[in-house]
């Protein structure tokens, strides 16, 4: 969203774990948001005009002199405030009520026992009812700042869910924004439109149009260039950017050898074919297979394909010539800053993005359209653009692609193996109906052999583990539970259709303690 875009909420962070979760919820309202860390919350708020603000929870405690604080003058803005946990601790503390250290404090499911009307509960909750929550605190507020009342208690929360309706400030000990608090998007939906009045109208084709102004204004008559790496991050940047400034984009597909079965005929057939954007296929398989010839160890195999990536990348790059801007498919998760109530925001920008580091080095300015958006909403983004759905509801696929689901030496003829496995497992998925209700499925081929019968001869071949899973943003994964019947076909047909694999295994290891990906 543009920077000054004022049908906003800004979201002052003050180092919770589930501050994203905020976001996405007044997102769900129809109403865009934005987070900013405590230590620059004054600048954010400048910027984006907000007409209504959401103060985080928080690992601290108000009690302590060097606890981060709300910057006083947001109090005397004349704009709603919704304060969460610490926000509601902070708020209190601030405004002159009195908060104290619990000796046990209160943690997990609740339930609220609703004591009076409040506009956070319209049309959701009324006097009398209880309803469950999910609380996760130590500290409470013991005594209301002036102009409060209570409006909801717990066992072991007697200011709950507080109201200033006066000055439209509200404080929630609880945690609306996760799941554990069923109503709990309904109450941020509340507060984003019936409280601050906003219309809920923010929408894709919104953005779409917003964007698609600010990369004309951005880029000019300069050209771009855009690393494809087949996933939908890429994919949409792509389109969004072509329909803003057309021929001065040109994308570059560097074909590592390492994708799923069909795939990089995919990417240059929807590129080259349908939207006729200019494209540049560097196909260099045999470049990626040579360099990981003989190499076992997982992290030496990512920064050899990352680093021969970018290598490949700026050669190209150069070859085209004149370029001003590099595109990324760069996600709002991957450029907010996590915060360290002590020490101020730490920048945790992953690395794994294929291009990073070229715009230092290329001498080149970022354009990065989807930095302010969720992996759902980029998928929402990429059906309003029209992208296919193989590609827009395509699962998550590592950028090293399948060298690091071939744990130890990776060659041409365990990738084939490996995109024969994957394919034949991931047609049964889509044949179950399956695809959509899980969030990442893959094969994996091990470097292991094992004995086997087949027809009237022993085999001695390699294993292949089935991996799939349910998430809703890979921090944590369970197993997805297929039936018998289910795995039996897939075996079935792997050991089959696969020459080279006799015995296929299910990981049943959820993350924690596992993680999604095998290296």
């Amino acid at each position: 969203m543009s920077a000054d875009h004022q049908d906003s909420i800004l979201i002052v962070d003050f180092g919770s774990q589930v501050t994203q979760l905020i976001a996405r919820r007044v997102r769900e309202a129809g109403v865009y948001s934005e987070i900013a860390p405590f230590n620059a919350a004054e600048a954010a708020f400048e910027r984006m005009k907000p007409k209504g603000i959401i103060l985080s929870g928080s690992p601290a405690s108000v009690t302590e002199a060097e606890s981060p604080r709300v910057p006083q003058h947001f109090f005397e803005a004349g704009i709603p405030i919704l304060g969460i946990c610490y926000g509601q601790q902070t708020m209190t503390h601030q405004l002159g009520g009195k908060v104290e250290g619990g000796e046990s404090g209160e943690f997990g499911r609740a339930f609220i026992e609703v004591s009076d009307r409040c506009a956070l509960f319209d049309g959701l909750w009324t006097e009398g009812e209880k309803h469950q929550v999910w609380m996760s605190h130590g500290d409470k507020v013991t005594a209301l700042a002036p102009g409060f009342r209570i409006v909801a208690t717990t066992e072991g929360a007697p200011f709950a869910v507080i109201a200033n309706d006066e000055k439209r400030f509200y404080g929630m000990q609880f945690h609306p924004e996760v799941v554990h608090t069923p109503d709990g998007g309904k109450l941020i939906a509340n507060f984003a439109r019936h409280v601050c009045g906003l219309k809920g109208d923010w929408t894709m084709a919104e953005f779409r149009e917003t964007k698609i102004a600010e990369i004309r204004a951005q880029v000019g008559n300069g050209r771009v260039i855009c690393g494809l790496s087949g996933g939908v991050d890429s994919a949409v940047a792509a389109v969004l950017i072509h329909e803003a400034i057309g021929e001065q984009l040109t994308c570059v597909f560097v074909d590592h050898g390492l994708m799923r079965m069909g795939e990089a005929d995919q990417v240059v057939s929807l590129f080259k074919g349908h939207y006729n954007i200019p494209l540049v296929h560097v196909s260099c398989e045999t470049l990626f297979m040579n360099g990981l010839k003989g190499e076992t160890d997982p992290e030496k195999k990512r920064k050899f394909i990352g680093k021969t990536f970018i290598e490949v990348f700026e050669a190209e790059a150069k070859k085209i010539g004149g370029a001003d801007f590099l595109a990324q498919g760069t996600l709002y998760p991957d450029v907010i800053e996590s915060v360290s109530f002590t020490g101020g925001p730490s920048v945790t920008i992953k690395s794994h993005h294929n291009v990073g580091g070229l715009p230092e080095r290329m001498n080149m300015k970022l354009v990065e359209p989807l930095r302010e958006l969720f992996k759902d909403e980029v998928r929402a983004l990429g059906r309003e653009l029209g992208l296919p759905e193989i590609f827009v509801g395509r699962h998550p696929f590592p950028g090293p692609g399948l060298a690091i689901r071939i744990p130890g030496e990776v060659t041409k003829e365990r990738c084939d193996i490996l995109r024969k496995a994957d394919a034949v497992y991931l047609e049964e998925i889509r044949n179950a109906g399956l695809y959509d209700a899980i969030w990442q499925a893959f094969a994996v081929l091990l470097p292991v052999k094992t004995v086997g019968v087949m027809g009237d001869g022993r085999t001695y071949d390699n294993v292949c583990a089935l991996r799939a899973v349910t998430s809703t943003d890979g921090m944590t994964a369970d197993v997805y539970p297929f039936t018998t019947e289910f795995l039996s076909r897939v075996s079935t047909r792997i050991v089959n259709e696969v020459k080279g694999v006799n015995r296929v295994v299910y990981d049943y290891t959820s993350k924690p303690p596992g993680t999604i990906e095998w290296e």
